[in-house]
């Protein structure tokens, strides 16, 4: 019986030259072809019909190995399974397995087109993919999404969660963000490694937000005046773009995207609509004499490829930020860079926000909550939130008409030329 169940040796496998079909007992055959190619084979018959399944090549699969295949293939019969029809139900599931399985790039591009719809702009959009590629991609980008666990995380932020704990602290945010979505759609199971409470908190020091949060160099108040003389002496849509910033107190994001259709001129109200704003909250903005007689100095439709547009760009489109960023730039460098805040850094377009918030709370009796109105801020204290609900509008109107005068106050250090009379 043994002979009949082995009829084969290696030595007799490797001397075979002959074409034909060799059987080694208990369905194990040896095939070598016309060509010469030596392959096993597992035949055998289910309800009386018969079937061969390839086992692999003899240079690949030994006699010993090819055995093993057919005593499992024997045990499946014995369960009332088809060893071909199994095999080719493992294909699938492995195909099936790859065909599930996601890159951590791959889920976080997945992410981002998700859910861009949501986000006020492409900047955003950019801001996500820019991070998560510069330090997440080059240490775990190309691995499955399924395999990446703390230390891979603590390996992308712990070099720069001191150093850069902003940046870390997004980057930390936007990871669990796209690893939470890739468990949600079937691409990883088990807890978020990225998470914070109760997890990496007890790995990274806990920085508070404060001390991370790097203020925009801003221009002092006391300067605003001469700063707003030598830009209202500049040509073109850029410098009136940021003077309508500096006496308005909005964002630049506000200003560039502004649209004639959101100004009421004879109630001196600009209304910008909730999905431009950073809190999603409608913002009423009460125009100044001097910041409509601004706006009443730019063309309508001048070419603008949206004609709706206020502060439309060189080429028609909105404006970039870059375009207000670099106004103050080339002021710095033909006034041999006098345009700095109080530790001597160049001074910026959001800047100009906390200039007027230090000359609100230096030189004006304007309660803190008309200021923080003005600015769009949210009122931090949940409590002073609830009983304080209106928008100060009344008194936001005075403070801005203030605001104005101040700003066209002569500077002090400018030269009187007085008038000659006739002769």
């Amino acid at each position: 019986m043994a002979r009949q169940q082995h009829r084969l040796s290696a030595l007799k496998v490797a001397k075979l030259t002959k074409p034909g079909l060799y059987g080694d007992g208990g369905g194990l055959t040896l095939q070598i072809t016309t060509t010469g190619a030596k392959s096993w084979l597992f035949r055998y018959m289910v309800a009386g019909k018969p079937f061969g399944m390839g086992l692999g090549p003899t240079h690949t699969v030994s006699l010993t190995e090819a055995r093993q295949k057919v005593l499992e293939g024997r045990k499946l019969l014995l369960d009332g399974v088809n060893p071909l029809v199994a095999k080719k139900q493992n294909r699938i599931d492995a195909a099936l397995v790859a065909a599930k399985m996601m890159s951590f790039d791959q889920c976080a591009k997945a992410y981002i087109l998700a859910h861009k719809a949501s986000w006020k702009n492409a900047k955003h959009g950019d801001q996500w993919t820019n991070t998560l590629n510069t330090y997440a991609s080059p240490v775990f980008g190309n691995l499955p999404v399924a395999v990446i666990d703390t230390g891979l995380v603590m390996k992308c932020l712990a070099p720069i969660w001191e150093r850069k704990t902003e940046t870390a602290s997004r980057v930390r945010g936007r990871i669990e963000s796209v690893l939470g979505w890739a468990t949600t759609s079937g691409y990883r199971t088990g807890e978020n490694p990225a998470r914070w409470k109760g997890h990496l908190q007890n790995l990274l020091a806990t920085i508070s937000k404060s001390s991370r949060i790097k203020n925009h160099p801003s221009l002092p108040w006391q300067r605003i005046s001469e700063f707003l003389s030598g830009l209202r002496t500049r040509e073109g849509v850029s410098p009136r773009a940021v003077e309508f910033t500096v006496l308005t107190a909005c964002r630049s994001g506000e200003v560039r995207g502004a649209r004639w259709t959101e100004f009421d001129m004879a109630s001196k109200i600009w209304t910008i609509p909730a999905k431009r704003m950073k809190a999603g909250r409608e913002h009423q903005v009460p125009l100044s004499d001097a910041a409509l007689a601004l706006l009443k100095l730019i063309p309508r439709n001048s070419g603008a490829m949206d004609t709706d547009l206020v502060f439309a760009g060189t080429k028609g489109q909105p404006m970039s930020d870059m375009s207000m960023t670099s106004v103050i730039r080339r002021m710095n460098i033909d006034d041999k860079k006098i345009w700095v805040d109080a530790n001597g850094k160049d001074i910026t377009v959001h800047g100009f926000r906390s200039t007027f918030r230090m000359w609100a709370g230096e030189t004006t009796n304007y309660p803190r909550e008309v200021a923080e109105h003005a600015l769009a801020h949210q009122l931090p204290d949940a409590v002073e939130r609830a009983y304080q609900r209106g928008s100060q509008f009344a008194k936001r109107t005075a403070l801005m008409a203030d605001w104005a005068a101040y700003c066209s106050t002569v500077p002090p250090n400018a030269t009187v030329m007085p008038i000659r009379g006739a002769a």
